[in-house]
């Protein structure tokens, strides 16, 4: 594998990670939020990883390289659970009954999932760095 093809991959995980952390911000920034555009209260997010074939030459995937050799790609899904439902009927979204629907956001889940995309952003910028101080050693060696 060359460094190019490395850096590539580390770097579709790194944008990644960075969606779900950004994913994970808006979640709990919407954590209380009752009333949106589309209508009703905020649905929590998630992102989905799957698995993209690098792109190469035709020898390369003639060779079968690309099989092994594989990005990251991000999608993103709404979470289907439904809304909490909390008694207040001084809240001005609150039904005839005083029920006022909030959003299905768990804090303490996406306050996990931020810091588990934290530790991993930080394990591909380790890649990263190895992978800098290689190709730097490789110039060194052929000086």
């Amino acid at each position: 594998m060359d460094f190019m093809s490395a850096m590539k991959i580390s770097g579709s995980a790194l944008k990644a990670e960075r969606s779900r952390i950004n994913i994970a911000s808006m979640n709990m920034a919407n954590a209380n939020t009752t009333r949106t555009i589309e209508g009703g209260p905020y649905r929590a997010k998630s992102v989905v990883f799957a698995a993209k074939p690098l792109d190469g030459s035709f020898q390369d995937v003639y060779k079968g390289v690309t099989d092994k050799l594989r990005t990251v790609e991000a999608s993103f899904v709404e979470d289907k659970t439904p809304f909490k439902e909390v008694y207040d009927p001084s809240h001005p979204d609150a039904d005839k009954n005083g029920i006022v629907k909030m959003p299905n956001v768990n804090t303490a889940e996406q306050m996990v999932d931020m810091m588990s995309a934290r530790r991993d952003f930080d394990a591909n910028v380790a890649a990263l760095d190895a992978i800098k101080a290689m190709a730097l050693r490789a110039l060194d060696i052929a000086k």
